[in-house]
């Protein structure tokens, strides 16, 4: 596989749950992660006192982040209903030639940020608040 510019890296935001995405304004860095707990099952009987996981237990999550330019457009708008609602809508990330990962997040920060000489600028991050779907491209 061939190198990949990170601008193809995606946020997308399900605006009115109706299955039409739009990506984030003004998004300059993004960042998507998976998380699984892992299950301690390890006893005096474990050979040799290696530790043993139980397989396929414990809690899968993902988080999203992403950082950009402040534009004050509607997914900007939307973004910050959903923080101070506690909705948890759905989102998209698409990694390019990898896949496109669909689920329900919730937004749990957002900061803006500015410069006396420079743009005003934020930070978002999202976490899992389902079972999330991956597509292959």
């Amino acid at each position: 596989m061939a190198a990949q510019n990170g601008k193809d890296l995606l946020i997308k935001l399900d605006m009115t749950d109706d299955g039409q995405f739009e990506t984030i304004a003004g998004l300059r860095a993004s960042r998507i992660n998976f998380n699984a707990e892992s299950v301690d099952v390890t006893s005096l009987e474990s050979q040799g006192g290696w530790r043993e996981l139980l397989g396929g237990a414990g809690v899968k999550s993902a988080g999203i982040s992403g950082s950009g330019v402040f534009k004050d457009a509607a997914t900007d708008e939307r973004a910050r209903q959903i923080f101070f609602d506690g909705e948890t809508p759905r989102f998209q990330v698409i990694i390019p030639d990898f896949g496109i990962v669909e689920g329900r997040f919730q937004v749990t920060s957002i900061e803006y940020s500015g410069s006396h000489n420079g743009e005003a600028t934020y930070e978002m991050s999202m976490a899992s608040a389902g079972a999330l779907n991956f597509t292959a491209l």
